[in-house]
């Protein structure tokens, strides 16, 4: 009997460097989009795959994250005797339960398969997610339930995966493909950020995992890559190797890399058209925008 996914690990100790000043003093994942942290997307997207404990993977600098998932009892009581019902239902829904929330430090930036080893102890001998805050994916099906659900039938690690233009795939990491069997392929090999024109195709890798406990040996196992970092990459190519199963995911959604600037404002742009209080207002200003910009060309 296939176990579970029941646990998450959120490697958030990056320094956010891309998006200074703002990130001198704020962690990057609760960054506003719209008016929900990037986190607070993850823990949703989590959530609705039916993870009941969070692992965050942080670092000094990181204390303002902590307290996003703090009750305020003065601010919630107010809300309460202000009426304001609705409000208070949405600043509860970030509230985490006593235990279900950890936190690991990652004392040295070594990569993301280092940030995911540092949970080990709490992960156990049990599958689990990763999921990267910086990748928001808009999907009627939330992405992890989409993966849990085929991991279910699958076992095995589960990866998901999208198509990349070939002039991009040096910019991720890209499965070598032995099936392709429609939302699913089978994988037999992966590859780190190729060089251009080397890549094996142009589905890549983006950031929601879903991995047996046997990532964690390899982890321990496997050498640093050039630059000193310990690729998680490498120790999902190890599964292969050692002749166990990979797939990639083709999930169901637009994927938004929040860990760019560019990705961040399309990303404000689409959840921002996507609600309905302010679809119309924001789209005619973007409507404006456009013909004034069309108009002085």
């Amino acid at each position: 009997m296939k176990k579970r996914v029941t646990k998450a690990v959120f490697p958030v100790a990056g320094m956010g460097t891309r998006f200074l000043p703002a990130t001198k003093s704020v962690p990057k994942e609760i960054m506003t989009l719209v008016d929900r942290p990037l986190v607070q997307y993850a823990i949703d997207e989590a959530r609705a795959a039916g993870i009941k404990e969070f692992i965050f993977v942080t670092a000094r600098g990181k204390s303002a994250l902590e307290d996003y998932f703090d009750h305020l009892p003065e601010l919630e009581n107010k809300l309460r005797k202000d009426g304001k019902d609705e409000l208070l239902n949405t600043l509860k829904a970030t509230n985490m339960d006593s235990g279900a929330i950890a936190y690991i430090r990652q004392h040295k930036a070594l990569g993301l398969g280092h940030a995911v080893w540092c949970a080990r102890r709490l992960i156990g001998n049990e599958p689990f997610a990763v999921m990267l805050p910086d990748d928001v994916i808009a999907a009627e099906k939330p992405c992890l339930q989409q993966m849990v659900e085929a991991h279910a039938e699958t076992g095995g690690c589960v990866v998901a995966a999208m198509e990349v233009p070939n002039d991009k795939t040096s910019s991720y990491g890209v499965l070598d493909i032995d099936q392709d069997m429609g939302s699913m392929v089978s994988v037999k090999g992966m590859v780190e950020k190729p060089p251009a024109g080397t890549a094996p195709s142009n589905l890549a890798v983006i950031g929601r995992y879903i991995l047996t406990p046997k990532v964690l040996q390899n982890l321990n196992q496997i050498k640093p890559s050039a630059g000193g970092e310990l690729q998680l990459t490498d120790a999902i190519a190890e599964e292969i190797r050692k002749g166990r199963d990979v797939y990639g995911f083709r999930f169901r959604g637009e994927r938004f890399d929040c860990g760019s600037k560019a990705g961040f404002l399309q990303a404000t742009v689409a959840f921002g058209l996507a609600r309905p209080e302010l679809r119309e207002e924001f789209g005619q200003y973007l409507h404006e925008m456009l013909a004034m910009r069309n108009a002085a060309q």
